[in-house]
C-alpha cells in the first residue's frame, strides 16, 4: 500500500524526513516520530500548515508503507498512522535547528528571512488554509 510522508531536500544528499518531537519528562528520553498519511490530500494540508508557520517548505512523497515502517524501525524512529481525513495540526513551535545543514538546500536562514509578515499576507495564508478543509 502506498503511503504519504513529508520530505525535505528530495533527492540532494541533505534529504530528510519530516519528524515531530514526543516531549517526555526526562529531555534526554524524548522521541521522534514520523507522520504517515493515508492520504495525499492530508499530507498536503499538514504540509501547507508548517509552510503558514515559516518551516521549510516540505514535498508530499508517496512511499510503501511496509518501507516507511522499516526505515522508521531502523532509524529508532517512532510513527503515527494518520488515516484518511483526521485533521493534524503542527506544533505551535519548531526545534531549534535542524538536522541538516540550510546552506546546502534553498531555505533561507533565520538572519535572511523576514520575520514580519504583513496582515495581508496573514490573511492570504488564513484564507488558503480555510479553503483546505
Amino acid at each position: 500500500m502506498r503511503v504519504y510522508v513529508l520530505l525535505f531536500n528530495v533527492g540532494t544528499e541533505n534529504e530528510g524526513i519530516h519528524t515531530i518531537k514526543v516531549p517526555h519528562p526526562d529531555p534526554r528520553q524524548a522521541r521522534n516520530k514520523v507522520l504517515i498519511f493515508e492520504m495525499e490530500d492530508d499530507a498536503t494540508r499538514f504540509a501547507l500548515q508548517l509552510e503558514a508557520q515559516d518551516f521549510p517548505s516540505p514535498s508530499v512523497e508517496a512511499i510503501d508503507e511496509e518501507e516507511i515502517k522499516a526505515f522508521c524501525a531502523e532509524a529508532d524512529l517512532d510513527f503515527e498512522w494518520i488515516g484518511e481525513g483526521k485533521l493534524v495540526i503542527p506544533p505551535d513551535s519548531n526545534v531549534d535547528s535542524l538536522d541538516w545543514s540550510e546552506e546546502e538546500s534553498d531555505v533561507p536562514s533565520a538572519e535572511e528571512s523576514d520575520s514580519d509578515m504583513s496582515s495581508e499576507e496573514l490573511e492570504r495564508i488564513r484564507k488558503n488554509l480555510e479553503g483546505l478543509l
